[in-house]
């Protein structure tokens, strides 16, 4: 189940350095391409918190293993797709079956163990959860260079088909009740899949298109407010809801999944605007860009035994107050970055932030599933995890607006400085229109060039600016959130009913 997990948070990025080869070898246009990514993970935000009804109708044994059947299928076609149409259809496909694999490894794995062992599973799967999506479009941009893209998408084969095998010989975990069916809450699924699906739309486009001044983004917007109204007035009102949001009226669950919000906002976010710096300001290539942010990866891996072994001993409020400082140490060390800094400035920052994440996800599982009796534990599993991926589509849209925001003001700012009538701009005018001279044909097209460059140099500065302001405000995020971690209590007993609900 850990190993499905894995796979299905791996495709979420594994594609993304390699978007342009998929719509080249698709003859896709850019504004096509892209849905390669946003109609996965528009699919599997709505499936992540349905996945706790699912699992309690048809038993965590079979939902598991059909999910891998239909994920293993469905990257199959995604890697015979012959045009994008098909392509987009077969993502949403895999997205959509393969969310059901991500909450569900979590509560069954934090079932199924008691006592000491307990605190393992939430630092493995945590590992595994931040782990996949870093090393995504690393993964991606490797198997795209070395064999083609197509290999994206045949590399869930042997795994899938593994664990679609192995699943229904050892994953007697529970029971099936069918019972549910008779009170299926088909409106409630609709508003959930209209509400979720119309938000990461409009997170993921919305940038591009200037927010709510594209009339979709903002009809969108408007269907996205009112699904959400009734969703959550139909999951309170009604008897069997879909998504258990009563959950939270549970003030330790409540807070620990504000707190997986803000680690899915910090981490997903990290993991998407470092590439980006590196590719749009150093030039980087793919292979490049994974060479560089490696080291994060690999102080995830580091970090992971000793979460585990303090997770049983300390006050799990201090681990979470820990890793939220140093998580937010480690992007407030990036603020000074410049248009100079490639992967050996932001090796510190990177080891800070991939060693400190468990601090945050590890002990904010552990209190939220362990504040719940066993008969909450699968429903509020899938809400929990929703919050983390929430977050993650919210800070990405973040992220992009505040670079394009950024970017403009920085650019105004230096650029209204930069006029011709400034000694200082004619002399670098002067000297650069000097240096082209003797290889252009005459001095006005030296003198243009030299313009060229400035603006440029300009623009290339305005962005490494608005990096670091980005950096900046995530660090004040996560800073922030240390506010309510004296509101948090410590579950009375170790995590939930474990015994009961392994049986």
């Amino acid at each position: 189940m850990a190993l499905g997990m894995f796979m299905a948070l791996l495709d979420t990025q594994i594609v993304a350095a390699s978007i342009a080869d998929i719509q080249s070898g698709l003859a896709a246009a850019p504004d096509e391409s892209s849905w390669v990514q946003t109609a996965y993970l528009m699919a599997e935000i709505v499936m992540i918190p349905f996945s706790g009804w699912l699992s309690r109708t048809f038993s965590t044994r079979w939902l598991f293993t059909f999910s891998a059947l239909g994920f293993t299928l469905s990257s199959i076609a995604c890697g015979f797709a012959g045009n994008i149409s098909t392509m987009i259809v077969a993502r949403a496909v895999q997205g959509f079956i393969g969310g059901a694999m991500i909450p569900t490894a979590f509560a069954t794995g934090f079932s199924l163990f008691k006592g000491k062992k307990q605190a393992i599973i939430p630092a493995t799967l945590g590992l595994l959860g931040s782990l996949a999506p870093t090393i995504g479009p690393t993964l991606g941009g490797w198997i795209t260079d070395t064999l083609s893209w197509h290999w994206l998408f045949f590399v869930n084969i042997v795994p899938g088909l593994f664990i679609t095998f192995m699943m229904p010989r050892f994953g007697a975990i529970d029971e099936p009740d069918f019972s549910l069916l008779r009170r299926f809450d088909v409106l409630g699924l609709g508003l959930l899949a209209v509400f979720l699906g119309s938000l990461e739309y409009v997170l993921e486009e919305g940038y591009r298109w200037n927010w709510l001044d594209d009339d979709t983004i903002r009809n969108l917007t408007w269907i996205a407010v009112i699904a959400g109204v009734l969703f959550v007035w139909r999951s309170l009102a009604y008897s069997s809801p879909i998504v258990d949001l009563r959950a939270l009226k549970n003030k330790t669950f409540a807070l620990a999944s504000l707190f997986n919000f803000v680690t899915g906002f910090g981490m997903f976010s990290s993991i998407y605007v470092l590439p980006l710096f590196l590719g749009r300001v150093a030039g980087f290539d793919a292979r490049q860009i994974g060479e560089a942010v490696f080291v994060a990866g690999l102080s995830q891996i580091l970090g992971a035994p000793l979460v585990a072994i303090l997770s049983r001993v300390l006050d799990l409020r201090l681990m979470m107050a820990f890793g939220f400082s140093m998580f937010a140490l480690g992007l407030w060390m990036s603020t000074s970055i410049t248009s100079q800094w490639t992967g050996d400035q932001l090796f510190w920052a990177q080891v800070l932030r991939g060693f400190s994440i468990l601090f945050c996800i590890v002990p904010a599982t552990n209190m939220a599933l362990g504040a719940l009796p066993p008969a909450q534990l699968k429903m509020s599993s899938a809400l929990f995890n929703t919050m983390r991926n929430l977050g993650g589509a919210i800070g990405i849209a973040c992220v992009n607006t505040w670079i394009n925001g950024r970017t403009n003001k920085h650019w105004h700012d230096l650029a209204g400085d930069l006029t011709t009538a400034n000694p200082k701009v004619q002399s670098w005018l002067a000297n650069v229109t000097a240096h082209l001279g003797p290889t252009s044909a005459n001095a006005g097209q030296s003198a243009h060039r030299a313009m060229a460059l400035l603006a440029q140099t300009v623009n290339k500065e305005a962005v490494t600016m608005a990096f670091a302001d980005v950096f900046h405000l995530m660090a004040m995020l996560f800073f922030g959130a240390l506010i309510f971690v004296p509101f948090l209590r410590r579950p009375k007993q170790a995590p939930a009913a474990a015994q009961e609900a392994a049986h």
